[in-house]
Formats: structure tokens, C-alpha cells, sequence
């Protein structure tokens, strides 16, 4: 094995570009080329990060955060992931309710901020709703996806050997559908975390958008740029929290069972 095929196959390969640009983007400020006025060097956030976890208030935003996008994806997922089952399995429900739902997943969510403030004025309901219609679609798609794409004449050998109703769900039309449906998952924790970025800068006392919305009123560039990175850290967390499950539950996939 030569050095260049170590190097790519050393377990901490996917660090290396993050390391560098951190590593470039320093240099370029350090020595002027981008003025530290647009852009804090890593340092100088590394240090606006570090003041915000020595005063602990770091910890309660991104507490207020995490439980907003969390209530919103267990309200939107687990409403994605019925209606998905349910027209999967049924084609009367998919007749009276697909085109109604494709209608609106084209709307973009996020366009309809002001109609939500109406609705519900600017406190944590109409954040934990945006979240919501901003997951379901996601998880909707994947499950209906995942159903359509199981051979049925596996379904009928199933009947065939007595499986109906929940046991039928369980035993062939889960597993059948689990990979499509964590893809989805993936899909939707991403989403989750960019309609909370947009959401908490509507109006919020707590949480990671607010923190970044003070401190530009202050022209906090540093603290701005420590909330975006924390927001990238916790999208990075829970895409690793999805593929960890993803590798939990098709173990019994020599697809996924070999990675």
C-alpha cells in the first residue's frame, strides 16, 4: 500500500479538508487577506465560543434548539410517516390524498412564515410548526417510496403463510420499507435544523437564532459565525445519529452489514 492510499484510508481521512480550510481560512485573516471585520478569524470565534461556555448560556441555547427541532420532528415525521403507510398500503387513501399532499409539499414551507405568524402569532408554536411541515415531506415521501417498492409477491406469499394486518406490517412491509424510510429520516433532520435556523430569526428569546440575531444587533461577527458552526455540528450529530441507526436496524441487509 503506497502513502497516498494510508493517507486516504487513515480513519481520520474526513477531517482532513475541514482541518485545512479552518487551517487556510486562518492564514488569509491572520495576514490581512480577508479583513477580520467581515470574517473573524477561527480563533477569534474559537474565543467568542469559549466565552459563551464559560458564562454556561451556550448550553441553555442550544437546549431551547434541540427541543424545538425535536418536538417538531417527532410532530411532522410522525404524521409523514402514517399518511406514508397509509397510502402505500391503500390505494383509496393514496387516490383522495397524494395529489392534495404534492400540491402542497410544492409550496415551499418556509414561504409561508407570514401566514404562520398570523395563525399563531410569534411564540413557540409557530416555530415548532415550521419545523414540522418542514420534516414531513421528507419522511412522506421516503415511506410512500419505500411501500411502493417492495415486490408483491412478497406480500402475497405472506398472506399466503397467514400474515395479515399488523403482523403483515411488521414482519414484511417494515423491513421492506426501513431503508427508504431512514433515508428520509436523513433527509428530514436536515431540513429540521435549516427551518429552525430561519424560524428562531423570526422572533425568539432562547436558543442558537436568537443568540445569532443579538449579536449581530451588536455587530458580534464572531458570535454569528460560532452559531452558524454549532448549527453544523449539531446537523453533522444527528446525520450521524441517523446512519448509526441506519446500521442498527438493517443489520440484516448484506448491504449495509458489510459497510
Amino acid at each position: 500500500m503506497n502513502l497516498f492510499s494510508k493517507i486516504v484510508n487513515n480513519r481520520f481521512a474526513p477531517a482532513y479538508v475541514p482541518i485545512l480550510v479552518i487551517a487556510v481560512w486562518q492564514l488569509l485573516g491572520q495576514f490581512g487577506y480577508i479583513s477580520t471585520r467581515t470574517l473573524p478569524t477561527p480563533l477569534k470565534v474559537a474565543e467568542a465560543g469559549f466565552a459563551l461556555i464559560k458564562s454556561g448560556d451556550i448550553f441553555r441555547y442550544i437546549g431551547d434548539s434541540t427541543q424545538r427541532a425535536f418536538i417538531g420532528l417527532g410532530i411532522g415525521g410522525g404524521i409523514g410517516f402514517v399518511l406514508g403507510l397509509l397510502n402505500g398500503m391503500s390505494s383509496v387513501a393514496n387516490r383522495l390524498l397524494d395529489s392534495t399532499l404534492q400540491m402542497v409539499r410544492n409550496v415551499p414551507h418556509l414561504a409561508l412564515i407570514p401566514l404562520v405568524i398570523i395563525w399563531f402569532g410569534i411564540d413557540e408554536s409557530a416555530k415548532i410548526f415550521l419545523v414540522a411541515l418542514g420534516v414531513f415531506f421528507p419522511i412522506y415521501m421516503n415511506t410512500l417510496h419505500g411501500i411502493r417498492s417492495i415486490d408483491p409477491g412478497l406480500i402475497e406469499m405472506a398472506k399466503v403463510y397467514g400474515l395479515r394486518g399488523f403482523a403483515l406490517y411488521r414482519e414484511v412491509v417494515l423491513p421492506g420499507a426501513i431503508s427508504s424510510i431512514l433515508v428520509g429520516l436523513r433527509y428530514a433532520l436536515g431540513f429540521m435544523w435549516l427551518t429552525l435556523i430561519v424560524a428562531e430569526t423570526i422572533s425568539a428569546d432562547s436558543g442558537i437564532g436568537y443568540m445569532a440575531m443579538n449579536a449581530r444587533e451588536f455587530m458580534r461577527i464572531d458570535i454569528v459565525v460560532f452559531a452558524i458552526i454549532i448549527y453544523a455540528v449539531l446537523g453533522k450529530l444527528s446525520d450521524s445519529a441517523a446512519k448509526w441507526l441506519e446500521h442498527r436496524l438493517l443489520q440484516w441487509n448484506p448491504n449495509y452489514a458489510k459497510r
